[in-house]
Protein backbone atom coordinates (compact mmCIF):
# COMPACT_ATOMS: atom_id res chain seq x y z
CA UNK A 1 0.00 0.00 0.00
CA UNK A 2 1.01 3.62 -0.50
CA UNK A 3 0.43 5.68 2.60
CA UNK A 4 -1.49 8.94 2.61
CA UNK A 5 -0.28 11.30 5.33
CA UNK A 6 -1.89 14.63 6.25
CA UNK A 7 -1.33 17.35 8.83
CA UNK A 8 -4.32 19.35 10.08
CA UNK A 9 -4.54 23.13 9.91
CA UNK A 10 -4.79 23.23 13.71
CA UNK A 11 -1.40 21.56 14.02
CA UNK A 12 0.07 23.86 11.38
CA UNK A 13 -1.08 26.85 13.39
CA UNK A 14 0.36 25.41 16.60
CA UNK A 15 3.81 24.67 15.14
CA UNK A 16 4.73 26.89 12.19
CA UNK A 17 7.72 25.46 10.37
CA UNK A 18 7.12 21.87 11.44
CA UNK A 19 8.76 19.59 8.88
CA UNK A 20 8.44 15.89 8.31
CA UNK A 21 10.21 13.49 5.98
CA UNK A 22 8.55 10.15 5.25
CA UNK A 23 10.54 7.07 4.28
CA UNK A 24 8.29 4.34 2.90
CA UNK A 25 9.82 0.89 2.57
CA UNK A 26 8.58 -2.47 1.27
CA UNK A 27 10.32 -5.84 1.15
CA UNK A 28 12.12 -5.28 4.42
CA UNK A 29 13.83 -7.97 6.44
CA UNK A 30 13.35 -7.70 10.19
CA UNK A 31 14.35 -9.88 13.08
CA UNK A 32 16.49 -9.65 16.22
CA UNK A 33 19.24 -7.08 16.19
CA UNK A 34 22.82 -8.26 16.14
CA UNK A 35 26.37 -7.04 16.40
CA UNK A 36 25.86 -4.71 13.44
CA UNK A 37 22.89 -2.85 14.88
CA UNK A 38 24.41 -2.85 18.36
CA UNK A 39 27.51 -1.15 16.97
CA UNK A 40 25.32 1.43 15.25
CA UNK A 41 23.56 2.23 18.51
CA UNK A 42 26.89 2.60 20.32
CA UNK A 43 28.15 4.92 17.58
CA UNK A 44 24.93 6.95 17.81
CA UNK A 45 25.56 7.50 21.53
CA UNK A 46 29.09 8.69 20.75
CA UNK A 47 27.75 11.14 18.15
CA UNK A 48 25.11 12.37 20.60
CA UNK A 49 27.69 13.03 23.31
CA UNK A 50 29.81 14.94 20.82
CA UNK A 51 26.82 17.01 19.73
CA UNK A 52 25.74 17.87 23.26
CA UNK A 53 29.28 18.56 24.52
CA UNK A 54 28.31 18.08 28.16
CA UNK A 55 24.87 19.71 28.00
CA UNK A 56 21.72 17.81 28.96
CA UNK A 57 19.56 16.89 25.94
CA UNK A 58 16.81 19.37 26.76
CA UNK A 59 19.25 22.27 26.31
CA UNK A 60 19.80 21.41 22.66
CA UNK A 61 17.93 24.07 20.61
CA UNK A 62 15.93 21.49 18.70
CA UNK A 63 14.82 19.73 21.89
CA UNK A 64 13.99 23.09 23.46
CA UNK A 65 11.71 23.83 20.48
CA UNK A 66 9.89 20.54 21.00
CA UNK A 67 9.44 21.35 24.68
CA UNK A 68 7.84 24.67 23.74
CA UNK A 69 5.41 22.95 21.38
CA UNK A 70 4.53 20.30 23.95
CA UNK A 71 3.73 23.07 26.43
CA UNK A 72 1.61 24.81 23.79
CA UNK A 73 -0.81 21.86 23.52
CA UNK A 74 -0.95 21.31 27.28
CA UNK A 75 1.62 18.57 27.86
CA UNK A 76 4.28 18.82 30.54
CA UNK A 77 7.55 18.37 28.63
CA UNK A 78 9.58 17.49 31.72
CA UNK A 79 7.25 14.53 32.31
CA UNK A 80 6.20 13.54 28.79
CA UNK A 81 9.28 14.08 26.66
CA UNK A 82 9.39 13.80 22.89
CA UNK A 83 10.82 10.48 21.72
CA UNK A 84 14.24 11.85 20.77
CA UNK A 85 14.81 13.54 24.12
CA UNK A 86 13.65 10.45 26.00
CA UNK A 87 16.01 8.21 24.02
CA UNK A 88 18.89 10.65 24.41
CA UNK A 89 18.44 10.81 28.17
CA UNK A 90 18.48 7.04 28.37
CA UNK A 91 21.47 6.79 26.03
CA UNK A 92 23.58 8.88 28.40
CA UNK A 93 22.81 6.73 31.46
CA UNK A 94 24.29 3.41 32.49
CA UNK A 95 21.18 1.71 31.06
CA UNK A 96 22.11 2.79 27.56
CA UNK A 97 19.90 2.35 24.51
CA UNK A 98 17.47 -0.57 24.36
CA UNK A 99 17.87 -3.28 21.76
CA UNK A 100 14.40 -4.01 20.33
CA UNK A 101 14.62 -5.51 16.85
CA UNK A 102 16.62 -4.75 13.73
CA UNK A 103 14.34 -2.11 12.21
CA UNK A 104 13.60 -0.34 15.50
CA UNK A 105 17.30 -0.35 16.38
CA UNK A 106 18.10 1.28 13.03
CA UNK A 107 15.67 4.15 13.42
CA UNK A 108 16.56 4.63 17.09
CA UNK A 109 20.20 4.99 16.06
CA UNK A 110 19.25 7.72 13.58
CA UNK A 111 17.08 9.46 16.16
CA UNK A 112 19.86 9.59 18.75
CA UNK A 113 22.68 10.45 16.37
CA UNK A 114 20.73 13.37 14.85
CA UNK A 115 18.66 14.24 17.95
CA UNK A 116 15.44 14.15 15.94
CA UNK A 117 12.20 12.29 16.68
CA UNK A 118 11.90 9.24 14.41
CA UNK A 119 9.02 6.78 14.45
CA UNK A 120 8.34 3.57 12.59
CA UNK A 121 4.94 2.06 11.80
CA UNK A 122 3.99 -1.26 10.21
CA UNK A 123 2.24 -0.30 6.98
CA UNK A 124 0.25 -3.52 6.98
CA UNK A 125 -1.31 -2.54 10.30
CA UNK A 126 -2.25 1.02 9.37
CA UNK A 127 -5.90 1.39 8.43
CA UNK A 128 -6.49 4.16 5.91
CA UNK A 129 -4.21 7.17 5.92
CA UNK A 130 -2.27 8.65 8.81
CA UNK A 131 -3.30 12.04 10.15
CA UNK A 132 -1.63 14.44 12.57
CA UNK A 133 -4.44 16.25 14.38
CA UNK A 134 -5.46 17.88 17.61
CA UNK A 135 -7.59 15.35 19.45
CA UNK A 136 -11.23 15.81 20.38
CA UNK A 137 -10.67 13.53 23.37
CA UNK A 138 -13.04 10.85 22.09
CA UNK A 139 -10.45 8.91 20.05
CA UNK A 140 -9.38 5.45 21.20
CA UNK A 141 -5.76 4.70 22.01
CA UNK A 142 -5.30 0.99 22.58
CA UNK A 143 -2.29 0.19 24.73
CA UNK A 144 -1.14 -2.35 27.30
CA UNK A 145 -0.97 -1.87 31.07
CA UNK A 146 0.06 -4.58 33.53
CA UNK A 147 -0.05 -7.10 30.71
CA UNK A 148 -3.65 -6.30 29.80
CA UNK A 149 -5.02 -4.42 26.81
CA UNK A 150 -6.60 -1.11 27.84
CA UNK A 151 -8.22 1.74 25.95
CA UNK A 152 -7.17 5.29 26.79
CA UNK A 153 -8.33 8.58 25.36
CA UNK A 154 -6.10 11.56 24.58
CA UNK A 155 -6.67 14.91 26.21
CA UNK A 156 -8.76 17.42 24.28
CA UNK A 157 -6.41 19.44 22.11
CA UNK A 158 -3.55 16.96 22.42
CA UNK A 159 -1.58 16.44 19.20
CA UNK A 160 -1.86 12.83 18.05
CA UNK A 161 -1.12 10.66 15.06
CA UNK A 162 -4.12 8.53 14.11
CA UNK A 163 -5.55 6.30 11.41
CA UNK A 164 -9.08 5.08 10.73
CA UNK A 165 -9.05 2.81 13.82
CA UNK A 166 -7.79 5.32 16.35
CA UNK A 167 -4.69 6.93 17.77
CA UNK A 168 -1.36 5.38 16.80
CA UNK A 169 0.88 7.74 18.79
CA UNK A 170 -0.01 10.05 21.66
CA UNK A 171 1.36 13.52 22.40
CA UNK A 172 2.77 13.89 18.92
CA UNK A 173 5.73 11.52 19.25
CA UNK A 174 5.71 10.57 22.92
CA UNK A 175 4.19 7.08 23.09
CA UNK A 176 3.40 4.73 20.22
CA UNK A 177 0.58 2.20 20.49
CA UNK A 178 1.36 -1.51 20.15
CA UNK A 179 -1.11 -2.07 17.29
CA UNK A 180 1.10 -0.52 14.59
CA UNK A 181 4.58 -0.96 16.00
CA UNK A 182 7.27 -2.78 14.04
CA UNK A 183 7.68 -6.41 15.05
CA UNK A 184 10.08 -9.07 13.82
CA UNK A 185 7.41 -10.09 11.30
CA UNK A 186 7.11 -6.61 9.74
CA UNK A 187 8.04 -6.38 6.04
CA UNK A 188 6.57 -2.98 5.07
CA UNK A 189 7.07 0.16 7.11
CA UNK A 190 6.83 3.91 7.14
CA UNK A 191 9.44 5.89 9.02
CA UNK A 192 8.62 9.45 10.00
CA UNK A 193 11.32 11.98 10.82
CA UNK A 194 9.98 15.16 12.43
CA UNK A 195 11.63 18.48 13.11
CA UNK A 196 10.97 22.04 14.18
CA UNK A 197 12.90 25.26 13.66
CA UNK A 198 15.75 25.96 14.27
CA UNK A 199 16.76 22.59 12.74
CA UNK A 200 17.44 23.20 9.03
CA UNK A 201 15.47 21.12 6.56
CA UNK A 202 18.75 19.92 5.13
CA UNK A 203 19.58 18.26 8.44
CA UNK A 204 16.31 16.35 8.36
CA UNK A 205 16.98 15.25 4.79
CA UNK A 206 20.47 14.10 5.78
CA UNK A 207 19.05 12.00 8.61
CA UNK A 208 16.53 10.44 6.23
CA UNK A 209 19.26 9.66 3.71
CA UNK A 210 21.32 7.96 6.40
CA UNK A 211 18.30 5.88 7.41
CA UNK A 212 17.73 4.86 3.79
CA UNK A 213 21.34 3.74 3.53
CA UNK A 214 20.96 1.55 6.60
CA UNK A 215 17.70 0.04 5.35
CA UNK A 216 19.36 -0.78 2.03
CA UNK A 217 22.31 -2.35 3.84
CA UNK A 218 20.26 -4.55 6.14
CA UNK A 219 17.41 -5.26 3.68
CA UNK A 220 19.02 -5.61 0.24
CA UNK A 221 16.41 -5.31 -2.49
CA UNK A 222 13.93 -3.35 -0.40
CA UNK A 223 11.82 -0.85 -2.32
CA UNK A 224 12.26 2.52 -0.66
CA UNK A 225 10.65 5.87 -1.41
CA UNK A 226 11.57 9.12 0.31
CA UNK A 227 8.98 11.88 0.41
CA UNK A 228 10.98 15.10 0.53
CA UNK A 229 10.94 17.56 3.46
CA UNK A 230 7.73 19.50 3.60
CA UNK A 231 7.22 22.45 5.94
CA UNK A 232 3.63 22.94 7.07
Amino acid sequence: MTLTLTVSDDVRALAPGFTHVTVEAHGLVNGPGGEGTSALLDEAVRRLAERLDGRPPHEDPHMAAWRDVYSAFGAKPSRTRNSAEALARRALTDAGLPRINLLVDLYNAISVAHLIPVGGEDLNRIQGGMRLVRATGDEDFVTVAAGEEVVEHPDTGEVVWCDDLGVTCRRWNWRQGPRTRLTEESTSAVFLLESLPPMPEGDVAAAAAELVGLLEKFSPGARITVHAPRSV
